[in-house]
């Protein structure tokens, strides 16, 4: 019997911010490699959230957009997410938020469950994400729910 999931928006939120914080324990407990990748997931399930936004009832959603919508691809789902006006937009106004921007983008992938990162890379990583004003998470999260 196939896996069933729901991947609707509130459970996406749910899950970026589940992953945040759940890589902030494995770094706290020296496991730098699992943090880094469960962080860079937590961007890849935030975005996600912000696509699941889009979807509306009885509206058949462009097949490519679907496909898509199963990548880790960063770059793809911040486009279909409809941020990259956005997201570029903003990064004029804060130099660290485009720095933290570039450390997720440039940084994380899939692949980055194969490979070892140390310390300085897992704590570069979560800081990008989760700073507090120029955090990629927390801009994110201000876009979770366009208004209608």
């Amino acid at each position: 019997m196939p896996l069933q999931t729901d991947l609707g928006r509130a459970k996406l939120q749910r899950l970026a911010d589940q992953y945040a914080r759940d890589a902030e324990i494995l770094l706290e407990a020296g496991a730098w490699s699992s943090a880094y990748y469960l962080a860079g997931y937590s961007i890849e399930c935030a975005l996600k959230a912000c696509i699941a936004d889009q979807i509306r009832a009885h509206f058949i959603p462009d097949r490519e957009q679907v496909g898509d919508f199963y990548t880790h691809d960063l770059a793809k789902l911040l486009k279909i997410a409809e941020l990259k006006d956005e997201l570029l937009g903003q990064m004029p106004l804060s130099s660290v938020f485009a720095k933290n921007w570039a450390a997720v983008s440039e940084g994380w992938s899939e692949a980055s469950r194969y490979e070892q990162r140390n310390e300085v890379m897992a704590r570069e990583l979560l800081t990008a994400i989760s700073d507090t004003s120029d955090g990629v998470l927390q801009w994110i999260k201000l876009h979770w729910q366009k208004p209608t």
